[in-house]
C-alpha cells in the first residue's frame, strides 16, 4: 500500500541534487507561507531539521508516488495527488502555489535531477520490495558458496550454454516489454502439454539473455509454435535435425535492432540470437522437450540452440515473406517454419535472372534428398547481390516464383524407386507425370545478408501437412 501524503503542498528533494540545494530557501518560505511538507530522500536534515522535513528513508513514499524527477512540487486534496510539476521554474512554482515573489534572486529555471527511486542501482530492487510482483513461479534459493551459473546446469534448466539466473528483479525488468497479465496463458507447450503463462516465458527470455523489448516477439513465437499447425511435438520428436526458424518482418524488426543484413543468420546481434533460444528454452524447461526424451534428433543441428532473424525489407523492392502471406507491411509479424541449418548457394557468374533462376532450382532439388518431391517444404534465403538480378530485371516476387517453380518441376520417370538403381524415390504411379519439387506455398522465400557476396542459403524443411508441419505466421503485439 502506498505511503500517504499530507494533504497541501507537498515537495519531493535530495541534497544530491543542484536543483534541489539551489531551491531551499523556496522551501522554507513555502512551508512559512503555505504549510509545505517536504520529503527528502537522502539527508533527514535537508533543507533543514524541522519536524515538517520527513526522510523518505526506504524510499517508498518516492516509490509508491511515481517520482521520477527531483525536486517534485505536490498539490494533495484528501489524500489524493491533484497535480504535480517538476524541476525549478518561478514562474509555473508560482502559478502552482498561487504565490508571488518566491525565489527572488535565484535563476528563473533549472531543470531538476533523477529521483533515487529510479536510479538504476535501486530501481529493480525497489520494484521487488514494493510491486508485490504476485509472481507465481517457484522460488529456489541457492546456497551461500553455489555457484548459480553451475546449479543451472545442475538443475538441467540449460540449453549447455550459461544461462542468465532469472532472478524476480531482472524477470520484472522483462515483464515491463508488455502489456499483457504475468498470469495470462500463452500457449500449452508440448511435450508435456504444460500451460505457459507470460511470467514462464518471460522467465525463459531472461535466462536467453534477451531485453524487455524482444519479449512480445518471443510471446508471439511460443504462441505460433505451439499451434497444431506447426506441430512442436513432432518437431521434436522426429530424427530429423529440424528446429523452429524465426523471421521477423515489419516494424518491430528495427525497433528492437533485429539484423537482417552482414551475418543475419549468424552470431553477435542479441536479438536475433536470444530470441530464438528464448522460445528453445520455453519448449525444453516449460514443456519438457530434452534430448534425448521426446527429442530424438539423429544428428541434431546448431538450429535447435535457436534460428532467428530478420528479413531485410528496407533493401528489397519485393513484397516480404510476410506480405506474401497476407500480412500488411505495416505489422509487425514472426514466421515459424520447421528448418535446418542453412547450407550455403554459391553463384557468382550468373547475369540474368533466368540463368540464376535455373541454377537455385538445381540447389534446391536437392533440399532434404534430390527425390523428396511434395512432402518437405524449404526455405530460400535470398541476398541483395542474388536478389539484384531480378530486381534489375523488373522481376517481381510472383514471377520469380512462377520461374522457379517452372524449373522445379520433373519427370516422374526419373523419380521413382529404383531408376538410376536407387531405391529411394516415389511410388510407380508417379512415372509419366510432372512432379513439382514443392507442393504450392512450400518454398518460402525471404531476403537478407550483406550487400557483398553472391551467396545465398537454402534451409531444408521437414515433413508437411498433416502429420508433420506447417510454416505459422501470426502479428506480434504488445
Amino acid at each position: 500500500m502506498a505511503p500517504p501524503l499530507p494533504d497541501g503542498l507537498v515537495a519531493v528533494v535530495k541534497r544530491d541534487c543542484p536543483t534541489c540545494e539551489l531551491v531551499a530557501p523556496v522551501l522554507s518560505d513555502l512551508h512559512d507561507r503555505a504549510g509545505l511538507t517536504v520529503i527528502t530522500q537522502d539527508d533527514p536534515h535537508f533543507p533543514v531539521d524541522a519536524d515538517w522535513v520527513r526522510h523518505d528513508d526506504d524510499l517508498a513514499i518516492s516509490w509508491h508516488h511515481d517520482i521520477e524527477t527531483v525536486p517534485t512540487l505536490l498539490r494533495v486534496v484528501e489524500g489524493s495527488e491533484d497535480r504535480r510539476t517538476v524541476g525549478w521554474s518561478r514562474d509555473e512554482w508560482e502559478r502552482f502555489t498561487d504565490l508571488d515573489g518566491l525565489g527572488e534572486g535565484l535563476p528563473d529555471w533549472r531543470p531538476g535531477c533523477g529521483s533515487l527511486s529510479v536510479d538504476p542501482a535501486l530501481a529493480d530492487e525497489l520494484a521487488v520490495r514494493f510491486s508485490g510482483s504476485g509472481l507465481r513461479s517457484r522460488r529456489v534459493e541457492m546456497a551461500a558458496l553455489e555457484d548459480e551459473w553451475e546449479a543451472m546446469w545442475d538443475r538441467g534448466w540449460s540449453d549447455g550454454l550459461p544461462v542468465v539466473p532469472p532472478t524476480e528483479a531482472r524477470v520484472l525488468r522483462m515483464l515491463e516489454g508488455t502489456t499483457r497479465r504475468p498470469s495470462e496463458t500463452v500457449a500449452v507447450v508440448p511435450p508435456n502439454l504444460v500451460e505457459c503463462t507470460v511470467e514462464k516465458v518471460a522467465v525463459n527470455a531472461v535466462m536467453a539473455g534477451c531485453r524487455p523489448e524482444h519479449l512480445p516477439v518471443v510471446l508471439t513465437a511460443v504462441a505460433a509454435a505451439c499451434t497444431d499447425e506447426f506441430n512442436m511435438h513432432g518437431v521434436l520428436a522426429t530424427t530429423m535435425s529440424v528446429a523452429p526458424v524465426l523471421v521477423v518482418n515489419g516494424p518491430v524488426a528495427q525497433q528492437i535492432g533485429m539484423n537482417s543484413g552482414l551475418n543475419a543468420l549468424g552470431q553477435g546481434n542479441r536479438a536475433n540470437s536470444t530470441i530464438g533460444r528464448a522460445l528453445q528454452l520455453v519448449v525444453r524447461n516449460v514443456g519438457g522437450g530434452l534430448p534425448g526424451g521426446v527429442d530424438r534428433a539423429t544428428l541434431g543441428s546448431p538450429a535447435k540452440v535457436g534460428f532467428c532473424f530478420a528479413e531485410d525489407e528496407a533493401g528489397s523492392l519485393w513484397t516480404s515473406l510476410a506480405e506474401s502471406r497476407g500480412w500488411r507491411p505495416d505489422q509487425s509479424t514472426v514466421t515459424v517454419f520447421a528448418g535446418e541449418s542453412p547450407s550455403i548457394f554459391v553463384d557468382q557468374r550468373s547475369r540474368s535472372p533466368e540463368s540464376l533462376t535455373r541454377h537455385l532450382a538445381q540447389a534446391l532439388r536437392t533440399t532434404v534428398a534430390p527425390r523428396m518431391m511434395l512432402g518437405m517444404d524449404a526455405m530460400l534465403v535470398l541476398s541483395p547481390e542474388h536478389m539484384a538480378r531480378y530486381t534489375d530485371a523488373g522481376w517481381t516476387r510472383d514471377r520469380f516464383m512462377d520461374e522457379l517453380s517452372a524449373e522445379l518441376t520433373f519427370d516422374g520417370d526419373d523419380l521413382v524407386a529404383g531408376a538410376g538403381g536407387i531405391a529411394a524415390g516415389l511410388p510407380p504411379r508417379a512415372a509419366g507425370q510432372k512432379v513439382p519439387k514443392f507442393r504450392p506455398g512450400g518454398l518460402l522465400v525471404a531476403t537478407a545478408g550483406s550487400k557483398a557476396g553472391l551467396f545465398s542459403a537454402i534451409i531444408g524443411g521437414w515433413a508437411n501437412g498433416p502429420g508433420g508441419s506447417d510454416p505459422v505466421t501470426r502479428e506480434i503485439t504488445p
